[in-house]
């Protein structure tokens, strides 16, 4: 863990180890080389094109009646017209914001968000959410919500790739890493846990996304079993060849990554075993955190495989959406109608939008839609799969709301921006 550790580790030790998962044992695995995921198409935020009015700093924003507060790093040079890459740091038990975004519990600068942010340049948008008592509990799932609201305020003002998201952390970060992944699996792209636990629950945990484990061999802390049962979540849902990769010996102070086999497109899993202890930044050849650390090029690595071409300019999108919304006391109903505009029929389909704080979807028809509130996703069902060019298809919902009735601001289809009609 950071330098701070030492003042923090007898309540780390007295709170996560008893948290800590139970795995099983791994024994020898093959390594596999990484290969490259194939690039989508950019799907650009509501405040692609906006004059922005958030700047580099710290926010208080209101998340389930509290106050809570992120700090944000915008890219110098900044372009409303480019949808940036997002990226989460979730901090570790006692530490804070200002610990990630500064990276001073290891390095100042050089480790700034796990190491990332030298590793970016301006390429990406870097958030630092500070913790309930400095720790990501999750009570409720209170800090999966505060995600949500955070990706709402950010994106609602700035230009966002939203096939693009990401959250890292160490340790309590980690597993709120985790619950993300479980989560908000169609949120995110991709996630590194490193030396993580269940400690922030896992809502849901059946659907697939890219996942990333790091841990170290000699955790006293979360130890590495229950670290292996976090990966093989994922290696189950992500439809990946099981196996027990190679870790380093104990003594040798090396790391070893495997890539897995055979996982469905676009949701790979790799694991990187370290020989030492609870810390987040080690290195080869040597003991303890420093800023020569490995494992910031391995997440960096891992993240930008996923690559995507940059929206269609305004006025050039395959897909139209008018959304109908008819309301009542806290009650409402959305009829919302896709349209392909497109010169080529839509053979599978998934809709992304943002429902207005305060909405949350009962039940709905002529889609599956998950989650329930936030950032949610419509797929198609089996009868309404294909769209002619030039054809539509209506699906809807039920959902009760706290007083906003008001329909999303912008529509995706299979990451493509969808021009907006109707009310």
């Amino acid at each position: 863990m950071p330098r701070s550790r030492t003042l923090l580790w007898p309540a780390m030790v007295a709170v996560l180890v008893v948290l800590s998962l139970a795995g099983t044992a791994l024994g020898r695995g093959q390594d596999t080389s990484a290969r490259p995921a194939a690039a989508v198409a950019a799907a650009a935020s509501p405040g692609c094109g906006k004059t922005p009015t958030l700047t580099s700093g710290t926010y208080t924003i209101q998340s389930g009646g509290k106050n809570r507060t992120f700090i944000l790093k915008i890219p110098d040079g900044y372009d409303r017209d480019h949808a940036y890459r997002l990226v989460f740091g979730f901090h570790w038990l006692g530490g804070t914001s200002t610990d990630v975004a500064t990276g001073r519990t290891v390095e100042t600068g050089t480790w700034a968000y796990y190491g990332l942010q030298r590793l970016a340049g301006n390429s990406t948008i870097f958030v630092a959410p500070q913790g309930l008592n400095n720790g990501w509990a999750n009570s409720g799932g209170e800090d999966v919500a505060f995600v949500d609201d955070m990706i709402r305020r950010i994106e609602s003002d700035l230009c966002v790739d939203t096939t693009q998201r990401f959250a890292l952390g160490f340790s309590y970060g980690a597993a709120m890493s985790y619950a993300l992944a479980c989560a908000r699996a169609t949120v995110f792209r991709a996630v590194a846990v490193q030396s993580g636990g269940q400690l922030s629950g896992c809502d849901g945990g059946t659907q697939p996304i890219a996942y990333l484990g790091v841990h170290g061999l000699r955790d006293n802390v979360l130890g590495i079993a229950g670290g292996r049962t976090l990966r093989d979540r994922f290696v189950r849902n992500n439809g990946c060849t099981p196996q027990n990769p190679p870790e380093p010996a104990q003594g040798s102070l090396t790391h070893r990554v495997t890539t897995y086999a055979g996982c469905s497109a676009g949701h790979p899993v790799a694991w990187a075993a370290f020989d030492e202890g609870h810390i987040a930044a080690p290195q080869d050849g040597a003991p303890g955190d420093s800023g020569r650390t490995w494992v910031p090029g391995e997440v960096w690595k891992f993240f930008t495989q996923f690559q995507s071409s940059e929206p269609p300019p305004p006025g050039t999108a395959g897909c139209r959406v008018t959304d109908t919304v008819s309301a009542w006391n806290n009650g409402l109903t959305s009829n919302i109608t896709i349209t392909n505009t497109g010169p080529t029929a839509v053979d599978g389909w998934s809709l992304l939008f943002t429902l207005p704080a305060g909405q949350v979807i009962t039940s709905g028809w002529n889609a599956d839609y998950s989650p329930t509130s936030g950032q949610v996703t419509a797929r198609n069902l089996a009868h309404n799969a294909v769209i002619a060019p030039g054809a539509s298809t209506t699906i809807g919902f039920q959902a009760t709301h706290t007083g906003v009735t008001a329909a999303p601001t912008s529509f995706t289809l299979n990451g493509t921006s969808c021009a907006v009609g109707g009310s």
